[in-house]
């Protein structure tokens, strides 16, 4: 019996969620560049339900950038099949995903079967979940010229390794080989992700080759999306859960929450599935979702990841069995970060916000502190800067009041990639060599003092307001005299007595 067989035997002999449609014609009209777990239990799962109540099937072929290893032969011997735990506080869910029609890493078969599937007449989409670092912008959203990616395909760009440089170059080859544009869209949670994923690729493009950039600003549609779903990374013990509950072994599998949501701007130049039957929004206008997703929950994830880091705890469901550190953070979202959000946003934000604590306490999903807490430097300004920004200008807060709980965020973080917290403890961060830079310098001046100067967090407009430095210090400094759980208890306390 094939290793296909015995999986596909073992999957149908559980009592499993799956579709029924016919995968024999499952064509592939979205190329997805970053396979990985998010997106694997996330759009991909969307797009298997829809595939179930629609007669048009959108197959899916993943493609990872720099991955190395037997991705693609694996992934085939299992038909193209990944399994899916969903767990909830009450309930699990086990399902099966099919809509993928394959998968490849670039680093084994080269980039130009990956333009090649690319170029492919019916593709309609090219998704990305390839994170903050993958656009290759600076802090405004721009182009980053003198990315080192960048750079290197602006040598090479029939031959890119970016994922800002493989679009263009699959963009130009449609352009000539007379074949219709696919919508680029992005799934990563900035900001604006649509706009921004426009703005690399035509600032690339505009270096590569102006014309390309004025046919692709013309015929290109970039929708943006505001993606949720918590699904922590996989580990050992995690395998072997997931294990346990399919019946068999799949290195594609995944445990996430039963929760899902998505958020699509309604902006597609070739067609696109109905998502809308899977249970996606479709709207005119993401970001006011963007901005509440980003702030409340990302910018609490953070919150927990550095501050309960420094507390010892791992995971985030651990967090929330800290009575104080749940009642601040549900203080963040409710008295900071809904806040700070767009009067136009339709939603209940405190019941949002109890949804969310609910989540966070969920001990079936083992979702660990420090794999949040990875590329603070790139994921602290959506989600702690800019409400900021908004929040001084806001009633009851000023430039002189600025909010406690976001600046006690930023004072952890400075706390967490010293590493104090934890023997073990390695920074992974894209400016981790700058940080490390500015930790081990020798000079005069306060270490805190010295971090503040880090633009890629602290932009200038953070900057011209003195008393968010000095609020942040004095929280830097009570960490360090106090500890913590005392300035901790001193905000919890606060907020009582108010």
């Amino acid at each position: 019996m094939s290793s296909r067989t015995r999986f596909i035997d073992a999957i149908e002999s559980q009592s499993i969620e799956s579709t029924h449609y016919s995968r024999a014609t499952l064509q592939t009209k979205i190329v997805h560049i970053g396979f990985g777990a998010f997106h694997r239990a996330h759009q991909a799962v969307y797009t298997d339900l829809v595939n179930e109540a629609d007669s048009t099937p959108w197959g899916i072929f993943g493609i990872n950038l720099f991955r190395k290893g037997k991705l693609t032969e694996a992934f085939a011997k299992q038909d193209n099949l990944a399994t899916l735990v969903e767990k909830g506080t009450h309930s699990t869910t086990k399902r099966v995903i099919r809509s993928f029609t394959g998968a490849m890493n670039i680093a084994d078969q080269g980039v130009q079967v990956a333009l090649a599937k690319m170029c492919e007449p019916q593709v309609a989409i090219v998704s990305l979940t390839i994170t903050e670092k993958g656009y290759c912008l600076t802090p405004e959203g721009l182009l980053n010229k003198e990315h080192s990616l960048i750079l290197q395909d602006l040598t090479s760009p029939q031959s890119p390794i970016s994922a800002i440089g493989i679009i263009t170059e699959a963009l130009r080859l449609r352009r000539i080989q007379k074949k219709p544009p696919f919508s680029v869209m992005s799934c990563d949670n900035i900001p604006e992700n649509g706009h921004k994923t426009k703005a690399a690729i035509l600032g690339y493009a505009t270096l590569v080759d102006p014309d390309l950039a004025l046919w692709i600003k013309d015929q290109v549609a970039f929708p943006s999306t505001m993606v949720d779903r918590i699904v922590p990374a996989m580990d050992t013990h995690a395998f072997l859960d997931l294990e346990q509950e399919m019946g068999v072994a799949d290195d594609f599998g995944l445990i996430s929450e039963d929760f899902k949501q998505w958020v699509i701007e309604d902006q597609f130049c070739n067609g696109r599935p109905k998502w809308q039957l899977a249970g996606a929004t479709m709207v005119t206008n993401v970001l006011p979702y963007e901005e509440m997703k980003l702030r409340v929950l990302n910018g609490s994830h953070s919150f927990l990841a550095y501050i309960g880091s420094l507390c010892g705890h791992t995971y985030i469901y651990e967090c929330m069995e800290d009575s104080t550190l749940k009642t601040l953070t549900l203080a963040l979202m409710t008295q900071e970060q809904a806040l700070s959000l767009s009067a136009d946003l339709n939603v209940d934000l405190i019941e949002y916000a109890h949804s969310l604590i609910s989540r966070f306490s969920n001990k079936n999903i083992k979702h660990q502190t420090a794999q949040i807490a990875m590329d603070g430097s790139q994921k602290l300004p959506p989600r702690a800067i800019d409400p900021i920004l908004t929040l001084i200008k806001t009633d009851p807060f000023s430039k002189e009041r600025p909010p406690q709980l976001l600046s006690l965020l930023l004072a952890g973080w400075m706390h967490f990639i010293q590493g104090k917290h934890s023997p073990d403890f390695t920074l992974v961060d894209p400016e981790d060599q700058a940080l490390t830079g500015l930790l081990t310098q020798s000079n005069s001046a306060p270490l805190s003092e010295s971090l503040l100067s880090f633009k890629p967090v602290f932009n200038k407009d953070f900057l011209q307001y003195p008393e968010l430095s000095k609020q942040i210090i004095y929280f830097y400094n009570a960490i360090e005299e106090q500890g913590i759980r005392a300035v901790l208890n001193g905000l919890s306390h606060s907020l009582r007595t108010q």
